[in-house]
């Protein structure tokens, strides 16, 4: 039980952060901190640790690491944690310009790429024969090329998928996630927990080599 002259300090760590390579990173960087106002700006500027070129880009910051750090600057103080007990830090380089030609490069793997998935879905079901029926069934007459429902049904498909996606260019229809989105935050929120998982199981290996 806290002692009742304790000061006590609110640790919330933050997910995920970044930080430019070579910068000293800060309890107020991976933090919100909630204290008395005379201890705010000091907490802040906390210096926990720099990251070398051997630690990579990512870094995992645990709140046993930061606690023993608070204590030396205030030595009675009752942390309470609200939240994750792990931070991840991104070490960052200097960002560079986007190329335009790998970028024309990668749209038009993806157009073709994308075109070529629908006519080979298309040639598997037959879908020429499917719309030369539906045109015979509506009209009462047989078109070999059936141009004006392939054209609308084309722009369907062009229609259909902005529809589904939620996304045109930078626009949004509303603001739902788009399934696109969805997909990214699951395949992120994986990979932050298996480099927390991997960074735990270095730390006991480590341990394991050298016992205490």
């Amino acid at each position: 039980m806290a002692n009742t002259s304790s000061p006590t300090i609110y640790l919330q760590l933050k997910k995920r952060i970044q930080i430019p390579r070579g910068k000293m990173i800060k309890l107020g960087d991976i933090a919100q901190i909630l204290s008395e106002p005379e201890w705010e700006e000091k907490l802040s500027s906390l210096e926990l640790v720099l990251p070398l070129q051997k630690d990579g880009n990512l870094l995992v910051m645990d709140l046993m690491q930061i606690i023993p750090r608070v204590k030396k600057v205030i030595p009675n103080v009752f942390i309470e944690s609200i939240g994750l007990q792990q931070v991840i830090v991104e070490i960052v380089g200097n960002s560079k310009k986007p190329s335009i030609s790998l970028f024309l490069l990668v749209w038009l793997l993806l157009f073709f790429g994308s075109a070529l998935t629908i006519m080979n879905f298309h040639a598997d079901v037959n879908m020429m024969e499917v719309q030369i029926k539906v045109v015979e069934m509506v009209t009462g007459k047989r078109d070999e090329h059936p141009y004006l429902f392939q054209t609308s049904y084309s722009i369907g498909i062009g229609f259909g998928m902005v529809v589904f996606f939620n996304h045109l260019f930078k626009k949004k229809w509303n603001e739902e996630p788009t399934p696109l989105e969805v997909e990214m935050f699951l395949y992120q929120e994986n990979i932050d927990e298996f480099v927390v998982a991997e960074e735990y199981k270095k730390v006991g290996t480590k341990q394991d080599e050298h016992p205490s």
